[in-house]
């Protein structure tokens, strides 16, 4: 009988950098094949560009004109911000798009009974943008403070691998119910979207090809053949005698956008006049601001994974989230309804394709001017049907939470109290928010009505994260059990993490993460 080698059973190395990735972060695929990824990605981060707008607008009186123009206006900043993150912030690929932590502030403001004085539409719209547009200006500014003043880095040198768990896990899994609830809407266009997606990124993939095409444009082969599917669908007459909710879902000639976009249009500053200011709406925004800030520190956590790159230093993190806040301060003076926060979805897709290029990325902000400033052809691609969008995220999400997943490797599962830290934050990170939900479902407000709506609203919004949930939980346990034993800070994993904690003490640090131009001299990162 042949001796057994000695390591067969040797557990998995533990690896700082992600192998496998075709691409890191400081490297670029060729030129076609980047701009075919940065349209990838440009198309994935589209789906929460329409919906968010498409939900608010209405509400706030707008019709389908004012829909065009604001998903226009988001696209626009969206390149922006994405532009300066990558230059200027963490530098990291990622894209920095809308957030849906605003929605639930947005709603309120549009609800809100001082505006039930305008009989005009048209005008409560401005009125109502005015609003929201000044609570943004100011929360971008509570953003700005914690980054720029080194807030931000100060908890990021608090994080562990154990802790940084739940953060980034639930960063993807949070956002499930955007997943096959979504595309169940209209499940004979979603099902075939998310199973044709499967089988060419998964199955196709293993086909020994100079250029993995499947695996690489598995998104855009999906989109594309299932949308012609569902034009198809449309116009055959199948859904002509369906509810107006499926055909809704499932008609790819039902959103207006097309009709109502403009062949050229530039978005500007206060393009809805001027804002105003008030207290109870600027607390309740600065607390989305506050989740999109955790859920931002999750996704670049995930992007450097995929990016092959070493973790980002808590001084990274910390400029990232100043950048961050200018981006909603853009936000803000353009009208785009929601602050910024890093695209989840987009995370998800470096792991997809294996490409955690940041050149793709920028590549991907040069199509958002171009589709945001010619409105017909960006209004074209804006009325894919949701149902498909959903079927990406199922995907998409899923990447993000096993990356959060891989930094299990760093800990020791072995211990009880990182079993229960786990466990228990992952938990409470899906119960807490879903226990949120259902109050505003049945009841129309969260658990806690008072008379001061800005307090219920600040209650809501983060308590109404998963990944917010689960990080004050984890950080919680994981700094106070067992805080006296030797074992504790290896079990956490803190000493795989210990090198990255200073700018300087990895060399790896200052490739992936230094600024260009050699603006390290002027803004030193510590």
């Amino acid at each position: 009988m042949a001796t057994q080698k000695a390591d067969d059973f040797q557990p998995h190395p533990v690896k700082e950098q992600l192998p496998g990735v075709d691409f890191c972060m400081t490297s670029s695929p060729p030129w076609p094949e980047a701009i075919i990824l940065g349209f990838q990605h440009f198309l994935v981060m589209l789906g929460t560009t329409v919906f968010i707008p498409i939900l608010l607008v209405p509400i706030m009186g707008g019709g389908d004109v004012e829909k065009v123009e604001v998903i226009d206006t988001v696209l626009f900043v969206a390149g922006i911000n994405t532009l300066l993150q990558t230059w200027f912030g963490t530098r990291l690929p990622v894209v920095m798009g809308a957030s849906y932590a605003f929605i639930f502030p947005a709603l309120s403001i549009a609800y809100s009974r001082r505006f039930s004085i305008f009989i005009d539409p048209h005008q409560r719209f401005r009125e109502t943008m005015a609003a929201i547009q000044g609570a943004l200006i100011i929360a971008s500014f509570f953003q700005m403070i914690l980054g720029f003043l080194g807030f931000v880095r100060i908890f990021g040198r608090y994080l562990s691998p154990l802790s940084s768990v739940p953060l980034v896990t639930l960063t993807g899994l949070g956002f499930f119910v955007l997943g096959f609830p979504l595309l169940a809407n209209c499940i004979e266009v979603g099902l075939p979207a998310i199973l044709l997606l499967l089988l060419l990124s998964q199955y196709a993939s293993t086909m020994k090809l100079k250029i993995p095409v499947f695996e690489r444009f598995a998104v855009l082969f999906s989109v594309a053949i299932v949308w012609v599917y569902a034009e198809i669908l449309t116009a055959g007459g199948a859904y002509n005698h369906k509810s107006p909710s499926t055909q809704t879902s499932c008609r790819t000639d039902r959103s207006g956008l097309v009709r109502a976009a403009p062949w050229v249009r530039v978005p500007y500053p206060f393009q809805w006049g001027r804002p105003y200011f008030n207290a109870g709406d600027t607390f309740a925004i600065m607390a989305a601001a506050l989740v999109a800030i955790i859920e931002s520190i999750g996704v670049f956590i995930a992007a450097s994974r995929y990016g092959s790159a070493t973790p980002p230093p808590p001084s990274v993190l910390s400029r990232g989230i100043g950048w961050q806040g200018i981006s909603t301060l853009l936000n803000g003076i353009f009208g785009s309804l929601t602050g910024s926060t890093a695209s989840v979805e987009n995370a998800g897709l470096l792991g997809l394709t294996r490409v955690g290029s940041r050149r793709v990325i920028q590549i991907s902000a040069g199509f958002m001017f171009f589709f945001s400033i010619l409105g017909k052809f960006g209004a074209i691609l804006a009325s894919i049907p949701l149902p498909i969008v959903a079927a990406l995220y199922c995907v998409l999400y899923a990447y993000v939470a096993s990356a959060g997943l891989g930094l299990l490797q760093f800990c020791n599962l072995n211990s009880f109290r990182s079993k229960f830290i786990i466990g228990f934050s992952l938990f409470m990170g899906l119960s807490v928010p879903q226990y949120f939900h259902d109050n505003l479902l049945t009841s129309g407000h969260g658990p806690l009505h008072t008379h001061q709506i800005w307090f219920n609203n600040i209650v809501l919004v983060i308590f109404s994260s998963a990944a917010t949930v689960a990080i004050i939980v984890a950080l919680f346990c994981d700094l106070t059990m067992g805080c006296g034993h030797s074992s504790t800070r290896r079990d956490s994993g803190r000493h795989w993490w210990g090198k990255f904690r200073k700018f300087d003490t990895d060399t790896r640090s200052e490739e992936f993460y230094s600024l260009p131009y050699n603006l390290n001299r002027h803004f030193p990162s510590v």
